[in-house]
């Protein structure tokens, strides 16, 4: 049986790509909250945009959603900019009270307003955040915390809005918290088993069953740098 699980959206965010940083490529991160509801497509939000399509968007991709829960700790963790720490701040398209990291699944399938979704990754962050929130050591802080929120892919297209139920209708993989997932992904030392394990399962997005597969060989070592540092 799946268990019952519900919350309320707070809020919809969407962005246009531009630029924001001297010598550093366009980016859409800085989103606002829409006024009314949005079509989501298999492909995103109506009015949202991503400035590189080869690390943002697409179908495994679609929708970015944050936990609003988390923003009392990172407002702890860096008090010089506690104001900053709003839904939204961190370029999610999604807001929500009481759906965490550890409260979610990969693979579970939800009901978000008017549309249907699926859980297929977490979201490796990357340098942009450090430029967009002016603390160098954000986006190493979301890796180590595993607070980086989740993207889903879209099943059945509809209208989202602020105020929509979101409402968790299957759950296929309980022996798979997002928490766990996202600690493994990001594990240098991870057991070749597990990674193996996670290489082959079709609900997880194609990009991380990738980094899986080549986290099998025990000799294999990723270089994170220029994603975290750019």
């Amino acid at each position: 049986m799946t268990q019952t699980l519900e919350a309320t959206i707070l809020a919809v965010f969407t962005g246009k790509a531009r630029d924001r940083w001297e010598g550093k490529a366009p980016s859409a991160i800085a989103k606002e909250a829409a006024t009314g509801p949005l079509w989501l497509s298999a492909t995103g939000l109506a009015g949202d945009e991503q400035a590189d399509r080869a690390v943002h968007g697409g179908p495994e991709k679609a929708l970015h959603h944050y936990a609003a829960d988390h923003m009392a700790a990172w407002a702890s963790t860096f008090p010089d900019s506690a104001e900053f720490f709003r839904p939204g701040c961190f370029g999610e398209n999604i807001a929500s009270l009481g759906l965490t990291e550890t409260t979610l699944c990969l693979g579970d399938v939800l009901e978000l307003d008017g549309a249907t979704v699926q859980i297929c990754q977490g979201r490796q962050p990357c340098w942009k955040l450090n430029l967009h929130t002016g603390q160098p050591a954000m986006a190493p802080s979301f890796q180590k915390t595993g607070r980086t929120g989740w993207y889903y892919r879209v099943l059945a297209e509809g209208s989202v809005a602020a105020g929509g139920r979101i409402r968790l209708i299957d759950r296929p993989h309980g022996d798979w918290p997002l928490a766990r997932l996202i600690a493994a992904r990001f594990d240098p030392r991870l057991d070749p088993a597990v990674a193996a394990e996670l290489a082959g399962l079709p609900v997880l997005a194609e990009s991380w069953r990738t980094a899986f597969a080549r986290k099998v060989d025990p000799a294999y070592t990723e270089n994170t740098d220029r994603r975290l540092k750019g």
